[in-house]
C-alpha cells in the first residue's frame, strides 16, 4: 500500500491527538492584533477556512500563493491553509527590498499576496491580483464552519517555492514537493529527538527553507511553538524561562546574542540542562560551541544543508563515544558538518565539490529547467560548497565554490553586491568575498579600485549599497585598492583575495 504524503499529515495528526493543546503562542508583539494562544484544533480549523477562501477566489490547485511576513501565528498556520490544500507557499525573505520581494510575486505568477502589517505601505506598490495583510484584513479566513474543497494529495506535486540567492543577480526558485517536505520534517525529528514534551521556540525565521521543515515536524508530535518575531538576545532566554523551551534553531549570530545576553541575566540562565540548540548558516567558532555547553548548560547540536535539499544533509549531535571528553574536545568535533541524516548519500567529487542525493533533494527551480539540470546533473545535487568526507564519515566544509556569502544565515550573491557598487560613478573595479566574522560567521568585504581622479571613501560606498540592497546584503566593510588580483584572461582570482583573511583557518568558509 502506498499512501501519499502530505504536508496536511502534519496538522491533521495534530488536531485529533492533540487539539485541545496549545498549538502556537503568537508573538504578543505583532504590529496588529495577535491571536495569542492558539489551540492545534483550532489552528487546523484556521487552515481550513483558509483554504476555503482561497476556493472563493479561485485560486486552484497548483496555483501560487506568496506571503511577506515576520514569524506569526497566521504565516505559521498559511503552512497549512495554503500548501496543505494543494496551493504553492511562496514564503518571501521579509528582509528583502520592495523590488525584489516584485520580482518574486511576477517569477512565481503567485495570484495572492500576504503581507506584514509592518510591510504593507513598503510593499504598496507590489502588484497582485488579490492582496491582504496579517491581521488587518481577517477575511482571508472563510466563515466558520466553512469547509474547502477537497484535495487528493500528491506527494510529487509543488507544495512551496522558496527563493534563495545563488551566484546570480536575480533569486532561484526552490521547488519543494510533498515528499521532500514530509520526509526532511520527520528525519529532522528523528535526529532532534524531538516528542511531545518539547517546546519549540521560532527564532529561525519561518520563510527560511520553511523553518528548516521544523512547523511540520512540530505540529505533528504536537509540539508548543512559540513564535518571536524579533531575535534578540535577552527576550530568547525570557521566552526559553516562561515557556519552559526545549528547543530552538539558529543561525551562528543567534547564539552570539544568547550568550552576550547571558552575561546580564540576574541567576540561573534559564533552560540549563534543557534546551538544545540546532545550528546551520556557518559552524561558529570552536570556542563558541564550547560556550554554549558551559555559560548556557544547553546543547549544542550542528546541521548542515540547502534551501535545495528542504535543508537537511548532515547532522552532528553528541555522541556517547564523546562523553568523556571536555567541552572544547567535544566543540572541535561538533564544529564538523556532521555525518549525512538518515536517507541521506553525502560524496565530493573529484574537485572537492560536495554532492549529495536524498528524498530531501528539490524537484527544480521554477521556471529554469537548464539550471535545474545543471544542478542536479548524474542524479546527485551540487551543492556549490567544497569538503572533504573524513573516514568516520563526517563531513567537514572546507570551501565554497559557488560565488556565495552565507552572513547570519542568509545567502548573499557577491555579484550582486558588486553590481551595486559598479553602479557608483567612483568605482572601477570591485570584488565582494566573505571574511570571517565572529558573530555572523562571515561577512561581506568589499575590494574596491576607483577610476582614475575620483574618490570615494568606505562609509560612502557602504551608504550607496544600503540605498539600493536589503541591509544585510551591504558590506560592512571597504577597502580602496590599487589593483585586484587576476587572471592573464583577466577573470578575478576570488581565492588569492580572500586569502589572507582566512590565514590560518581549516575552511575557506566559516
Amino acid at each position: 500500500m502506498i499512501v501519499p504524503l502530505s504536508v496536511r499529515d502534519f496538522i491533521d495528526r495534530a488536531a485529533v491527538v492533540y487539539g485541545d493543546r496549545t498549538g502556537v503562542v503568537d508573538e504578543p508583539q505583532q504590529p496588529a492584533a495577535s491571536l495569542g494562544e492558539v489551540t492545534y484544533a483550532d489552528m487546523h480549523a484556521l487552515a481550513r477556512r483558509q483554504a476555503a477562501h482561497l476556493d472563493t477566489l479561485g485560486i486552484g490547485v497548483g496555483e501560487r500563493v506568496a506571503v511577506v511576513s515576520h514569524n506569526s501565528a497566521r504565516l505559521l498556520t498559511s503552512f497549512f491553509g495554503v500548501a496543505g490544500h494543494g496551493r504553492v507557499l511562496v514564503p518571501v525573505n521579509f528582509r528583502l527590498r520592495p523590488d525584489e520581494v516584485r520580482y518574486i510575486v511576477e517569477h512565481s505568477g503567485a495570484r495572492v499576496l500576504y503581507v506584514d502589517p509592518e510591510l504593507d505601505e513598503a510593499l504598496a506598490d507590489v502588484p497582485c491580483e488579490h492582496r491582504f495583510v496579517l491581521g488587518r484584513d481577517e477575511h482571508l479566513y472563510a466563515p466558520e464552519g466553512t469547509e474547502p474543497r477537497e484535495w487528493e494529495p500528491d506527494e510529487n506535486a509543488t507544495a512551496c517555492i522558496n527563493y534563495t540567492s545563488g551566484t546570480t543577480a536575480r533569486p532561484k526558485g526552490v521547488q519543494i514537493t510533498h515528499r521532500n517536505i514530509w520526509l526532511n520534517a520527520t528525519t529532522f525529528a528523528l535526529h532532534a529527538g524531538v516528542t511531545d514534551r518539547d517546546v519549540y521556540l521560532h527564532t529561525l525565521p519561518m520563510f527560511h527553507a520553511n523553518g528548516w521543515g521544523m512547523p511540520f515536524a512540530a505540529a505533528g508530535l504536537g509540539v508548543t511553538q512559540v513564535v518571536l518575531r524579533k531575535v534578540d538576545g535577552a527576550e530568547i532566554l525570557r521566552r526559553v524561562e516562561e515557556h519552559g523551551v526545549t528547543y530552538l534553531c539558529a543561525a551562528p549570530a543567534v547564539i552570539a546574542a544568547v550568550l552576550e545576553a547571558a552575561q546580564q541575566w540576574d541567576g540561573e540562565v534559564p533552560g540549563r540542562d534543557r534546551v538544545r540548540i540546532i545550528v546551520a548558516g556557518a559552524p561558529p567558532p570552536t570556542r563558541t560551541v564550547a560556550r554554549v555547553e558551559e555559560e548556557l548548560g544547553w546543547e549544542f547540536i550542528q546541521i548542515y544543508g540547502l534551501t535545495e535539499t528542504s535543508p537537511l544533509i548532515t547532522v552532528n549531535r553528541s555522541r556517547a563515544e564523546w562523553d568523556h571528553l571536555d567541552a572544547e574536545e567535544r566543540a572541535a568535533r561538533l564544529v564538523r558538518a556532521g555525518a549525512p541524516a538518515l536517507g541521506v548519500r553525502v560524496r565530493t567529487d573529484e574537485n572537492g565539490e560536495v554532492l549529495t542525493r536524498s528524498n530531501h533533494v528539490l524537484e527544480g527551480y521554477w521556471e529554469q529547467p537548464e539550471e535545474s539540470a545543471r544542478s542536479l546533473e548524474g542524479g546527485w545535487f551540487r551543492t556549490g560548497d567544497g569538503g572533504v568526507v573524513g573516514e568516520d564519515g563526517y563531513l567537514t566544509i572546507s570551501d565554497r565554490k559557488k560565488d556565495v556569502i552565507i552572513t547570519g544565515g542568509e545567502n548573499v550573491s557577491s555579484i550582486e553586491v558588486e553590481d551595486a557598487l559598479f553602479s557608483h560613478p567612483a568605482v572601477a573595479e570591485v570584488a565582494v568575498i566573505g571574511v570571517p566574522s565572529e558573530k555572523w560567521g562571515e561577512t561581506i568585504k568589499a575590494l574596491v579600485v576607483l577610476a582614475p581622479g575620483e574618490q570615494a571613501d568606505e562609509a560612502t560606498l557602504i551608504a550607496w549599497c544600503k540605498e539600493r540592497l536589503a541591509g544585510y546584503k551591504s558590506p560592512t566593510s571597504v577597502e580602496i585598492r590599487d589593483e585586484l588580483a587576476r587572471t592573464a584572461t583577466g577573470k578575478l582570482q576570488k581565492f588569492k583575495l580572500r586569502a589572507p583573511y582566512w590565514e590560518g583557518r581549516d575552511r575557506q568558509v566559516n
